[in-house]
């Protein structure tokens, strides 16, 4: 049965291919350092149910450390960029019919894989659909524009070279969110919450629950992660048990107060340093500064959303 473990194979080779195309960078001054960064969380992918809980900690510790202390380094372009811009000249937009091959195939997977479970692990047919389509979406490219399977991962390391650490903190934060959630973060939270909001003030319980999914988002990057912890902090108890709230309405404009917070933080890295990596630009911080002034009164909308909705 294809599960999970195959898709971890998959981006497992794809981060060691990358691993032995960076030590091979002499361009890269600190080409071992990136070969030894993508050959571990190839590592982690590849064999992480067999090295234990401790060994993926001091992995998970190496992998922030070489992060933390910003020694990645970056080669020269493989293809300048004249070059690639007369190339995509010759196909234009169809080019971009290769990307929605993706999405495509990760919803017609996730459709016709429920009718036959046993080929496809029924909880994990959307991400083996996904990557079924990103293979599907390779082969076809190769094919298509005639290009050598190296010339792919060639231009994934230039990409993931350009993204260095911020690649993988999406995957860290929604780690860090399991591990809060099962530290019990939400009723730390809770209590520490119960000494600042009124007794009696539901106004106060709702500020409390939409300001505090924004914060708590900024600090974790992911609003999925946060919303375990405010809504066993203050969601069910407050405002759903206590004040009797409309539960599909607070779950509903509570996240989307996180999604606010979302647009505020470089923690968020999958949507706000990522696309500033991408487009190469100088501040990398230039995403959220222009998303913030929407952000901010977007969020005070919401909040006053939630306490109109949530308890009509």
């Amino acid at each position: 049965m294809i599960g999970l473990a195959q898709v971890y194979i998959v981006a497992g080779l794809v981060f060691a291919a990358n691993a032995a195309l960076s030590a091979r960078d002499a361009s890269n001054p600190k080409r071992w350092v990136n070969a030894g960064f993508w050959g571990l969380l190839a590592l982690s992918m590849l064999a992480g149910d067999r090295l234990g809980d401790l060994g993926n900690g001091v992995l998970v510790i190496v992998l922030v450390g070489v992060a933390g202390l910003g020694v990645l380094g970056r080669g020269a372009d493989v293809d300048n960029a004249s070059e690639r811009q007369a190339r995509a000249a010759i196909h234009g937009n169809r080019l971009f019919l290769l990307a929605l091959i993706i999405p495509a195939t990760a919803l017609a997977g996730t459709l016709v894989f429920k009718a036959v479970p046993e080929l496809v692990d029924p909880k994990q047919v959307t991400l083996v659909s996904l990557a079924l389509g990103a293979v599907l979406a390779l082969g076809i490219g190769l094919v298509w524009l005639r290009e050598r399977p190296v010339a792919a991962l060639q231009e994934g390391r230039r990409l993931l070279d350009a993204l260095s650490w911020a690649a993988i903190l999406p995957q860290m934060l929604a780690s860090l969110g399991v591990v809060f959630s099962a530290a019990g973060l939400g009723k730390v939270v809770g209590s520490l919450m119960s000494g600042v909001i009124p007794d009696g003030s539901r106004m106060g319980a709702v500020l409390a629950y939409g300001l505090g999914m924004a914060l708590l988002t900024m600090v974790m990057g992911n609003a999925f992660a946060a919303f375990p912890v405010m809504a066993a902090a203050i969601g069910l108890p407050l405002l759903i048990q206590q004040y009797h709230g409309d539960p599909a309405v607070v779950a509903a404009v509570g996240m989307l107060c996180g999604f606010c917070g979302t647009l505020m933080t470089p923690m968020a890295a999958n949507f706000n340093i990522v696309p500033a990596a991408l487009l190469e630009l100088k501040d990398r911080n230039a995403v959220v500064k222009m998303q913030v002034p929407t952000a901010l009164p977007l969020l005070g909308f919401n909040i006053a959303l939630l306490y109109w909705a949530a308890f009509r």
